[in-house]
């Protein structure tokens, strides 16, 4: 399913104006908070009546402000999951799922076995919400909202109240539901680490304006789009499959660039894997440079260079094929020599990439990952 978003309201002090498709898989619209991202998705559920505007998910229309059509959120299937969970504190974890159901369309959907194992919600079935975990919560809220049977879920940084502990018990439930259930899914956040693991498509919005769309990798190793991201935000996502778990507690991943050494992935042999370099972290040599303590030394050639307001440089890297996003100083830059086509050596520390910044890739179930 494609979603086709073109919207313009205006608030007192701010205009939202955006045009974008959302493709299948997961959509993340990413930006600064006030950036427009959370008007967004209450148009797109049917919560916000803008000013113009028209949504489409395929062949049917949601909302076409010229021809007066405005389907009323429920009639819209779209699956919303708020910040907060929103449980019904006097109904048990069971009870709460099988309220989706009352707003499910008569046609065959996910079973309540399936959403219960998938979110690994078994051992709280029978509980109310006060007695779960902020992560327990967002799960249940996620797995009400999937038997609703919707064409659509819609979630609004559904992270952003939960400590890190919680994230990182969570992500890999989403991950699991995107690859598993192929349902698309439209995400609002401003972490761009979630963005990195979890979306296919990214939609950058700066001041209720997009400034640029497109494939994850693409948009993050892309320095034009770097002061959106933010400098530390900026990297590069790379694919690489599990060749070998070392004795030293190193797993070896092999990619196009070469073998790349991380700390302990666990993950089986074969397991394919999405991993977000920060361009901060990589290092550039003329020549391949010997007796260091990095052991992650890939052969590179300059793609394009993109200097700063400041004394920074974000130089591009082709990799066999992957692209590299290294930050480094201008003068460096300069001292180098650098220009487009010339070959280089990135140099990736093996610690300095962190464990959230590694994860199952969309053709590898994500239960194969744990942290």
């Amino acid at each position: 399913m494609t979603l086709h978003i073109a919207l313009r309201h205006r608030f007192a002090g701010f205009t939202l104006d955006v045009a974008f498709a959302a493709p299948a898989g997961v959509t993340a619209l990413f930006g600064r908070s006030g950036s427009g991202k959370t008007t967004v998705i209450n148009a797109v559920a049917g919560l916000l009546c803008p000013d113009q505007g028209q949504v489409t998910a395929d062949s049917v229309t949601l909302l076409d402000t010229a021809r007066g059509v405005n389907l009323p959120p429920h009639r819209r299937r779209i699956g919303y999951v708020f910040q907060d969970a929103r449980l019904f504190p006097h109904l048990t974890v069971r009870q709460n799922l099988l309220y989706g159901r009352w707003f499910a369309p008569k046609e065959p959907g996910v079973s309540l076995d399936r959403i219960v194992d998938l979110l690994g919600i078994g051992p709280v079935l029978d509980r109310r919400p006060g007695a779960l975990s902020g992560g327990e919560k967002q799960r249940v809220a996620i797995g009400r909202a999937i038997l609703s049977n919707p064409r659509l879920l819609a979630l609004d940084e559904p992270l952003a109240a939960l400590d890190e502990a919680r994230k990182a018990e969570i992500l890999p439930y989403l991950e699991r539901l995107r690859d598993e259930l192929h349902l698309p899914i439209l995400y609002v956040s401003h972490a761009m680490a979630e963005v990195a693991r979890l979306a296919n498509t990214v939609v950058l919005m700066e001041a209720g304006r997009v400034t640029a769309t497109g494939p994850t990798a693409d948009i993050l190793s892309d320095p034009a789009t770097a002061p959106g991201l933010g400098l530390r935000e900026a990297g590069a996502i790379l694919t690489a499959r599990v060749g070998a778990q070392d004795d030293d507690g190193l797993t070896r991943l092999d990619s196009a660039m070469g073998p790349l050494w991380l700390p302990r992935v666990a993950a089986p042999l074969g397991a394919r894997l999405r991993i977000r370099v920060l361009a901060q972290d990589v290092m550039l040599a003329t020549v391949r440079p010997e007796g260091i303590s990095a052991l992650n030394i890939l052969p590179a050639r300059v793609r394009d260079i993109r200097l700063g307001d400041g004394p920074g440089a974000l130089v591009r890297l082709d990799a066999g094929g992957e692209v590299i996003l290294a930050r480094i100083t201008r003068r460096s830059a300069e001292a180098l020599a650098l220009a487009p086509g010339k070959p280089v050596f990135a140099i990736l520390k093996a610690v300095s990439v962190a464990q959230e910044n590694v994860s199952a890739d969309a053709a590898t179930s994500p239960a194969l990952i744990t942290h």
